[in-house]
């Protein structure tokens, strides 16, 4: 009688343990993108226009995106905009960009504004030279640990991944880790994104394959381009070739 109460008492926690582990393949991720305005204009520190430029608009905005995916394919675009966000120059969500990943295919389309043009920018699936640390952090109740890679050589891209979605993708063109991105800052640009939360369902064909145009061009072709229209802006030219860099 004992060892019957025993087996049952395993197979119970052993049932009970396995229900806990889930294993996410296909859903969409709400990500709150959130950034700080007053900080580039601190930057180039204080004078009188500044300071009045500082009075009119708030420190932060905050806009809503979302991550449609499944084990093949992800798309990562803004699914609502604060309609009470006074934007600074250059920080207001443009809704016709997208990032689309096809990890069967090996290859990520984007596409972009950039000023006045448009880009699609194709290309085969990005190489992120990421370095895992032991840090982890909740976010929208999954654990998540940290990651960090680069952009142009010097700006640092910090991660929080969870492997309990085990699908390589995460906001903008980010993928790479074992398991998905939850979390994405890049403190030189004073953007973070930051899930809030997951519905389990799985996206539609139509959903997968977002109708895209603009000037075909690869990345090491967009970073040329830019790098020669952009190379007397200074550090606000240098913001946007990071932003194109995402």
């Amino acid at each position: 009688m004992k060892k019957t109460i025993i087996i049952c008492t395993i197979l119970f926690c052993s049932t009970y343990l396995n229900a806990q582990v889930q294993f996410i393949q296909s859903g969409r991720i709400e990500f709150e993108k959130r950034v700080n305005q007053h900080a580039p204009i601190l930057d180039e520190g204080e004078n009188m226009w500044n300071v009045e430029i500082l009075k009119q608009i708030p420190k932060f905005v905050s806009d809503i995106y979302e991550l449609k995916f499944t084990s093949d394919k992800s798309v990562f675009k803004l699914a609502k905009e604060n309609p009470n966000n006074k934007y600074m120059w250059g920080t207001k969500p443009v809704d016709t960009d997208v990032s689309m990943q096809d990890f069967k295919k090996g290859i990520s389309i984007s596409q972009k504004e950039v000023f006045e043009n448009t880009y699609l920018i194709k290309d085969s699936s990005r190489t992120w030279e990421w370095k895992i640390a032991e840090e982890t952090r909740e976010i929208a109740g999954f654990e998540c640990r940290k990651a960090v890679t680069k952009i142009c050589d010097s700006v640092y891209v910090v991660a929080f991944y969870t492997d309990q979605i085990p699908v390589s993708a995460g906001p903008e063109s980010f993928g790479g880790l074992p398991g998905m991105i939850l979390g994405l800052a890049v403190p030189r640009l004073n953007t973070t994104w930051f899930a809030t939360k997951l519905e389990l369902v799985t996206p539609t064909v139509g959903e997968l394959n977002v109708k895209q145009k603009g000037k075909q061009i690869g990345r090491t072709q967009l970073t040329t381009e830019l790098s020669k229209a952009l190379k007397d802006w200074g550090k606000e030219g240098a913001r946007k070739m990071w932003v194109a860099q995402l």
